[in-house]
């Protein structure tokens, strides 16, 4: 197995509706919010972890390759190979992904995976953004959401709480590298994991609207590539 090409995928994340990725603070601010999203402790602005788009990505093609019942839950792995239904994909995935190989794996097919492909950047707020949208016009990068519940007899809100997330709108600089082994192409997979994110959401309260992004402006090395992710679909269309 030779390494050939490291290819890199980098475009725009833009917000569709506001975004709550939660920074996972223990302490109490007062007059401070419930939920803060995650902010880079340097700047105050809000950034997307590259773990939250693996993961996430990750996830869904797992859902989608119908494995998640196989694994009980977990991400899929080596042991999980012979027995789901599309070898071919799960070795993809893997391939994409990592995975978790031990003395008692098949070496051959250790071999034959190899090391991870994909490694995810953190995306910052894009800084033209930042400047048009908030610095030029004195705003803030982020927005406060109250929510509660309905008390279903009274007909009364209850249980205040207030939610950060960043305004719909917001631009981010999507970055991730593809490495390429014997001039393989696993870029279909990739696609297909980025349209289900499109189309699920990022981040926390999608039942609640929020989370919904696209990818924009995507270009892989010199190449626009746009249009294949927008080509992408599911189902028996695809």
């Amino acid at each position: 197995m030779q390494l050939t090409n490291i290819q890199l995928l980098q475009g725009k994340i833009r917000l569709l509706t506001g975004l709550h990725i939660g920074a996972g603070s223990e302490e109490m601010h007062i007059g401070g919010t419930d939920n803060p999203v995650i902010k880079n402790p340097l700047t105050g602005q809000p950034y997307i972890p590259g773990s939250s788009l693996k993961g996430k990505m990750r996830s869904l093609l797992e859902w989608q390759l119908g494995v998640v019942s196989l694994t009980e839950g977990k991400p899929l792995s080596f042991k999980h190979i012979t027995k789901t239904p599309n070898q071919a994909a799960a070795k993809q995935l893997l391939k994409l992904f990592g995975g978790s190989p031990d003395p008692s794996n098949d070496e051959k097919l250790i071999a034959e995976i190899g090391p991870t492909r994909l490694a995810f950047w953190d995306c910052s707020l894009n800084q033209d953004w930042a400047k048009r949208e908030v610095s030029d016009k004195n705003r803030l990068f982020t927005e406060t959401k109250m929510e509660n519940t309905i008390d279903r007899i009274q007909g009364v809100a209850q249980h205040p709480r207030n939610t950060e997330r960043v305004p719909a709108g917001a631009e981010f600089d999507f970055k991730l590298t593809l490495k390429v082994h014997d001039g393989e192409d696993l870029s279909d997979m990739l696609f297909q994991g980025l349209k289900l994110i499109e189309l699920t959401g990022l981040g926390g309260s999608l039942s609640r609207g929020y989370g919904k992004i696209e990818f924009v402006d995507l270009k892989l090395g010199s190449t626009d590539v746009q249009a294949k992710l927008d080509a992408v679909t599911f189902g028996e269309a695809a």
